[in-house]
């Protein structure tokens, strides 16, 4: 038995992962094609045999007649955040098991670098998945129009996008703090260029205001953790008894700085972060935050790609995939201070 590279002198097919997997022909081909339609365990025992046979579909192996360069972009805004750990996990192991090579960038939260770098991309990928882009509609219409292109948690009528529900959620965390006695809650914004940013805010506020509580919006800051003691004061300052933070990079930032100024969490204020971060759980108090399956939207992301890189006949694009997230209650939320 060859485990990898040619199998009997030839390159290796679906075929032979099938008879390897102990599968159907058909379910190989779903699995590289489609993950969503086949269980995770024989998803990745196919993907772990694929890797091993060094599978390369066919559509790259003719990548050189064709002009494919087999590699797929993926532009992130700041790859020190944990955020985007699983997403890029997502897609390179989606994109791997498709015969892809994945070349991650970092676009440094800025709109010009991100799209200066797209105008680079161009010639050297065969598609690009923007995540979280800063880029305007207008912008992202025209580099739709130019490339393959799949966004995620950035909409655009022109492109394939992967939306994390985070905004939905948030709903739930005010209904959270509400059942807790807070009438009064402070979001502590994310970049302004950010699309989730404004969805987040509006859904906060209105959620707010059908409860009785009084919304503040706070910001906008970088969303790092440096920029949480910035965010911790001016909350102090708003006399609000709950804050929801833009990510939990910065709400672990404005832990660190109550801590410091003797305010007590959640005695004194509660809590919300905002993608359930590694970590999130490690704070003292553990944070209360918004949790999505991340990994699975870099999965998703690429499949939506490779339907436009490899169209079937009489197949229609997908053009949204929602992806549901839900509050994880931990300790940095309680119950609202009693004044005097």
């Amino acid at each position: 038995m060859v485990d990898s590279g040619e199998v009997m002198g030839r390159l290796p097919t679906i075929r032979d992962i099938a008879a390897r997997a102990g599968v159907a022909v058909s379910t190989v081909s779903r699995a590289l094609s489609n993950p969503a339609r086949v269980s995770t365990r024989t998803r990745e025992k196919i993907e772990r045999i694929a890797a091993e046979l060094e599978y390369v579909p066919s559509t790259q192996a003719r990548s050189l007649s064709s002009g494919r360069t087999g590699t797929v972009a993926l532009l992130v805004p700041d790859v020190t955040n944990p955020f985007y750990f699983d997403i890029v996990r997502g897609t390179q192991a989606q994109l791997k098991a498709g015969g892809y090579t994945q070349l991650l960038v970092d676009t440094e939260e800025a709109t010009d670098v991100e799209l200066q770098t797209l105008q680079r991309l161009r010639r050297s990928t065969d598609g690009i998945i923007l995540a979280a882009s800063r880029l305007t509609d207008q912008q992202l219409t025209g580099v739709a129009h130019q490339h393959p292109l799949v966004t995620i948690n950035r909409p655009s009528a022109d492109a394939p996008t992967v939306l994390l529900d985070t905004a939905e959620v948030m709903v739930q965390a005010i209904d959270h703090l509400a059942s807790l006695g807070h009438t009064s809650v402070a979001y502590a914004a994310g970049p302004v260029s950010s699309w989730s940013n404004h969805r987040r805010w509006h859904a906060i506020e209105q959620a707010a205001l059908k409860r009785n509580m009084v919304p503040h919006r706070l910001g906008p800051y970088a969303p790092k953790r440096s920029s949480g003691a910035a965010a911790a004061d001016a909350a102090l300052g708003a006399k609000v008894t709950a804050v929801i933070a833009f990510n939990d990079l910065l709400a672990i930032g404005m832990l660190q700085r109550l801590a410091e100024r003797g305010v007590g969490v959640p005695r004194d204020i509660s809590l919300v972060g905002c993608d359930d971060i590694f970590g999130a759980d490690f704070c003292n108090p553990p944070l209360t935050t918004i949790s999505c399956p991340i990994e699975q939207a870099g999965r998703v992301a690429v499949s939506m790609l490779m339907a436009q890189l490899n169209p079937l006949a009489g197949s229609t694009l997908r053009k949204m995939a929602k992806i549901p997230g839900h509050l994880v209650i931990r300790s940095s939320t309680g119950d609202a201070r009693q004044e005097a």
